[in-house]
């Protein structure tokens, strides 16, 4: 191929890219000038006494409340929030692997068998975790009741979802070499998941998983909104009574149990890769 021809397929194939960067661009600011123009100016934009009450929550920020009685309390919250979030990311890891795999088609040779599982099942798990886990716990309330299970039912489907999406496409993108390999050698594919994909992903999907159970902990606390037990529930009844100093307790609980898994899962990521 000559450098004409070779400059004559670049330079289209640039002012494409530049085309469709211009045109999303142009949707972004539209949809962000037509948010603006929904906004009612005129009106108010702040509640009458909102700047002072706002003004004397962040002045809390400096002066937590420490007391013994509340920091037990801070301890009980916490743990309530990380039982939920454990028990609903287990359930949904149960969930979603084998649903991420069906979904990868990586144990079925079959063009049409990959493709009927892929379709059906990413449909499910299209379904599932586009329902957000606050619409899941009010229905999972309704129907057996204000339960520590309606908050874990409401935390695992939609985060069986998530992960089951990603554990399919984490499958789908190792490198072939290994495997074309193990097919060389005559392994199924069921080998060739077990022996090649499956460790090769294995550190992705983890890292992938403890992030999602960070989410998981942030979604157990606001689970607590609707009268489960947890963090979310004592800053709720604290921000109730416009006790901001035990608000800021609440929340330093909520992000230190966020820098805590964080380091955590950095470990166990580092562990697997070195």
């Amino acid at each position: 191929m000559t450098s004409e021809t070779r400059r004559a397929i670049w330079r289209p194939s640039l002012v494409q890219r530049l085309e469709a960067r211009g045109l999303l661009t142009i949707l972004l600011v539209g949809a962000f000038a037509w948010s603006l123009s929904t906004v009612n100016w005129g009106g108010t934009l702040v509640h009458p006494g909102g700047g002072s009450i706002f003004l004397r929550f962040l002045q809390s920020l400096l002066t937590p409340d420490l007391s013994l009685s509340l920091l037990k309390l801070a301890l009980i919250a916490t743990w309530q929030t990380v039982a939920f979030s454990v028990a609903g990311i287990t359930l949904a890891v149960f969930l979603g692997f084998p649903l991420g795999v069906i979904a990868s088609g990586v144990l079925t040779s079959s063009r049409g068998g990959r493709w009927m599982s892929r379709l059906g099942v990413r449909f499910f798990l299209a379904f599932i975790r586009s329902i957000h886990e606050l619409v899941w716990a009010w229905l999972f309330v309704a129907a057996i009741g204000l339960s520590p299970m309606a908050a874990i039912l409401a935390l695992a489907i939609p985060y069986s979802g998530i992960l089951g999406r990603i554990y399919a496409e984490l499958l789908n993108d190792v490198a072939q070499e290994p495997l074309q390999a193990l097919r060389a050698s005559g392994a199924s594919e069921g080998k060739v998941f077990l022996y090649g994909r499956l460790p090769m992903a294995l550190p992705d999907m983890l890292g992938y998983t403890f992030y999602r159970w960070e989410c998981a902990i942030r979604s157990a606390a606001i689970m607590s909104f609707i009268g489960i037990p947890g963090l979310g529930f004592q800053i709720q009844v604290s921000f109730q009574d416009l006790l901001f100093n035990q608000v800021w307790t609440f929340l330093f609980f909520m992000v230190a149990l966020i820098a805590l898994v964080d380091l955590w899962s950095s470990k166990v990521r580092q562990s697997l890769t070195s």
